[in-house]
């Protein structure tokens, strides 16, 4: 019987099962700023300002880690790293109980922290999709990016309650251990290639394993001296640093601290947040599909408009308490989260070819760099002011920027069939020519 599943079960599905895991794991910490931000207020009396510092330097080191990260898994294979990377969340997580000053949250909660979960960052699923699958790609790099947002649906309500009742040690404890818990798994299934265990990605033929020259730092900054001076690269980047900004530097830090502002509880506002997390998975995954489909350029362009709309008008969501409204927003935002990861993938891979991971790194390292600063921005916002209204406007305004800058690359476009085909970086991959460089 168990001949039987193995010769149905393609083992590229058991390395992303395995790779879904892991995300959730690390994703467990990520959802932890929003609910210890005012518990850690009141205990040290940190202004949220400083504190949001500490969240910038983890979204700052989360995203900077990816490129690297990426090149460093080419070198030394996904386990070795993620397994790593799984060790120093949990190290991060558990110091953070006997921190007595706030240079001891920057050290544990944003740079230690930050380092491994930015090794397991969406450059991750980009190897685990390039490597592993030729059909169903966009797909799998949907289902693999709401790994992020199912972690914070199953640690978020858990978090605040254990928060409310016990503290905010206790909740970074649990944290701590789950992420400690996955460890084996990774290194008993996480497998680094199809040629590994005797098969082909799924989908497609063997492709042959190109050993890359030189250290993992030097060509991961090789591979963003070329994209650099690419048009492309520039227009994703900014666009996916707005993605940052208005996602886990904004909402995902600053929802909850806003919420209670205007007399909701908590636990309740960590439960409307949890459900971003579940609306987001549905839009993450229906969004996979469609990159195989439609156009990602024109799906970001959307995405990003819808997102902006959105937070426009939620300052007068929290002024009216409009709870149904709210729950239309929960329900609107949720499902355009990160739908925009698996178009960004795809268009990575489309402009950069076989470099298109470590690229996406650095595109991803922008989108953590616009989540730090908005992450600081809007604690600055908050201290200075009174409310956060003016970090809703702005983010909503920056949205619809991004999706003209979406947009903007469809004047570029080359036709994938018969055109022109470029350098780009790295090899095609099958059946899907490289576009020339747009300067």
């Amino acid at each position: 019987m168990d001949r039987v599943i193995s010769r149905r079960l393609h083992p590229a599905w058991l390395v992303a099962a395995v790779a879904f895991v892991a995300l959730v794991g690390a994703a467990g910490f990520r959802a932890t700023p929003s609910v210890m931000l005012r518990p850690l207020h009141e205990e040290f009396g940190w202004s949220l300002g400083t504190i949001s510092a500490a969240v910038s330097i983890n979204l700052l080191l989360f995203g900077l880690t990816a490129p690297f990260a990426a090149a460093l898994m080419e070198k030394l294979g996904m386990r070795r790293v993620v397994a790593g990377a799984l060790l120093l969340v949990s190290a991060g997580s558990g110091l953070t109980v006997f921190m007595r000053a706030s240079w001891q949250l920057l050290l544990c909660w944003g740079v230690l922290v930050g380092l491994g979960t930015g090794s397991m960052a969406l450059g991750f699923v980009a190897i685990v999709t390039n490597r592993w699958f030729v059909r169903r790609r966009g797909l799998v790099t949907g289902v693999l990016t709401a790994g992020g947002a199912t972690g914070q649906l199953v640690f978020l309500p858990l978090l605040a309650r254990l928060t409310d009742a016990h503290g905010w040690r206790t909740a970074a404890l649990t944290v701590a251990g789950a992420a400690l818990l996955v460890v084996p798994l990774v290194w008993w299934k996480l497998r680094d290639r199809p040629q590994d265990v005797g098969v082909t990605p799924y989908g497609g033929d063997a492709a042959p394993v190109v050993a890359v020259p030189g250290s993992a730092a030097r060509n991961a900054l090789r591979s963003l001296a070329v994209a650099a001076r690419t048009r492309p690269f520039w227009l994703l980047a900014g666009g996916f640093a707005i993605c940052g900004a208005t996602t886990n530097g904004l909402v995902g830090t600053h929802f909850i601290p806003a919420a209670h502002d205007h007399g909701m509880a908590e636990t309740t506002a960590a439960g409307l947040l949890a459900l971003v997390g579940l609306f987001d998975i549905a839009g993450t995954v229906a969004s996979g599909w469609l990159t195989d489909r439609v156009d990602s350029r024109l799906l970001l362009g959307g995405y990003y408009a819808l997102r902006g709309l959105s937070l426009l008008v939620l300052p007068s969501l929290f002024a009216a308490a409009a709870h149904p409204g709210m729950i239309v927003f929960i329900l609107f935002y949720g499902l355009d989260w990160v739908a925009t990861v698996p178009p960004t993938v795809a268009l990575c891979r489309e402009y950069f070819g076989a470099s298109g991971a470590v690229v996406f790194g650095w595109v991803f390292a922008a989108h953590q760099f616009g989540a730090a600063i908005a992450a600081t921005s809007a604690g600055l916002v908050r201290d200075r002011l009174g409310d956060y209204d003016l970090a809703w406007y702005g983010a909503g305004a920056l949205a619809l920027a991004a999706s003209l800058l979406s947009l903007m690359l469809l004047a570029g476009k080359r036709t994938r069939d018969g055109g022109p085909a470029g350098p780009g970086i790295g090899l095609a991959f099958p059946g899907r020519p490289v576009p020339a460089d747009i300067t």
